[in-house]
């Protein structure tokens, strides 16, 4: 058996013989054809890998398709994402798909099936990472890939987009530190995520430079949701001494902080200020208007679409594209790119009351 070594191709027939099963087996492996048995599209996908096949990239689909996959489709968040991927999209001449699949880390195993099939122009996942067996999949079928990394810290062969979060913590809390505050709490979204240790650090970091201690007590960890917002501000704002400001790791949260802040009597700016993150369409709309972190969430989306394109028309144009071996991997230059972040001042924030008596 011989496969050509100047070219790290090898033939089907020779898999199909290597494997023991027919030729119309592995087609239909190397198609996604969901009527082969998995342990059998295990052993031809492992001859594949070990033998670095490159398939061929697919023609275009009569409908071409740009896949976005979160793990969630339940907020205001992901609505700016898919706006702008649709702008892209559309320019590109394809349509959106949406699916939901997996937890915030990364997507479900039985999604890979299902994107095989489907033959999407690419992928733009928005989770923290991808597990090696399924960037493996994708590489093998030329499909590219991008995430909108909410987590800061992308492994080096993983095309991303993010943004500034430790930035984003640091002029949040020096807005607050700024207008007199001192006993400022943070809620940050959940503690297993880079985001949100980055946007905290920022917090640390501008207090710390200020001069002023960080009260654990005032430090607490949500899922980005407005009702974990609203539960912490209840619990923070029943303390013996309540803070005088909260920084919350999202704008959902600050909404929740709103509410708990109405529920309890307390106003909004006069004796409490709430600094949001990520500057959704609806914080200029609370009542009051959110001073907020703008993360330019519809930007993010437009430039992985179009990173996700530029994978694409490299991978047609027979240049070099990533596969299951570790010399042919994306260019790192060009798979990572980092967008700022600026604080946008409404009325959700005022002087501490203290400072103007």
């Amino acid at each position: 058996m011989r496969d050509d070594r100047s070219t790290g191709r090898v033939t089907l027939a020779q898999v199909a013989t290597q494997a023991g099963v027919s030729l119309s087996t592995v087609s239909k492996v190397l198609n996604g054809r969901p009527d082969v048995s998995a342990p059998t599209r295990v052993k031809v996908e492992e001859l594949l890998e070990a033998h670095g096949y490159r398939r061929s990239s697919a023609s275009p689909p009569e409908a071409p398709l740009i896949e976005i996959v979160f793990h969630e489709l339940d907020s205001a968040w992901s609505m700016e994402l898919i706006r702008g991927m649709q702008n892209v999209a559309k320019s590109a001449g394809a349509s959106v798909v949406l699916t939901e699949t997996g937890t915030r880390h990364s997507p479900g195993a039985e999604w890979v099936e299902g994107v095989l099939r489907r033959r999407p122009l690419g992928v733009v996942l928005v989770f923290s990472t991808l597990p090696d067996e399924l960037k493996k999949k994708l590489w093998s079928r030329a499909i590219p890939f991008v995430i909108i990394d909410p987590a800061g810290d992308p492994e080096p062969d993983v095309p991303s987009v993010g943004s500034a979060n430790w930035a984003g913590g640091l002029a949040a809390t020096r807005h607050l530190l700024d207008l007199g505050h001192r006993g400022i709490a943070v809620v940050t979204g959940p503690e297993d995520m880079l985001c949100s240790l980055a946007r905290l650090d920022g917090f640390r970091s501008a207090m710390a430079m200020a001069g002023v201690e960080v009260d654990p007590r005032l430090v607490r960890f949500g899922d980005f949701h407005v009702q974990a917002g609203y539960h912490h501000a209840m619990e923070l704002l029943r303390l013996s001494e309540p803070p005088t400001a909260i920084f919350a790791g999202s704008d959902l949260q600050a909404l929740g902080v709103l509410e708990a802040a109405r529920v309890l009597g307390v106003q909004v700016p006069e004796d409490l200020s709430v600094v949001g993150y990520d500057d959704i369409p609806l914080a200029q709309w609370s009542s009051p208007a959110l001073t907020t972190v703008h993360q330019p969430l519809l930007e993010m989306a437009e430039e992985a679409a179009q990173m996700l394109l530029r994978l694409r028309r490299g991978y047609q144009s027979g240049g070099p594209r990533p596969d299951t071996r570790s010399d042919a991997r994306p260019d790192q230059a060009d798979t990572r790119i980092e967008f700022g972040t600026r604080l946008v001042v409404r009325n959700s924030t005022a002087v501490v009351k203290s400072a103007t008596e």
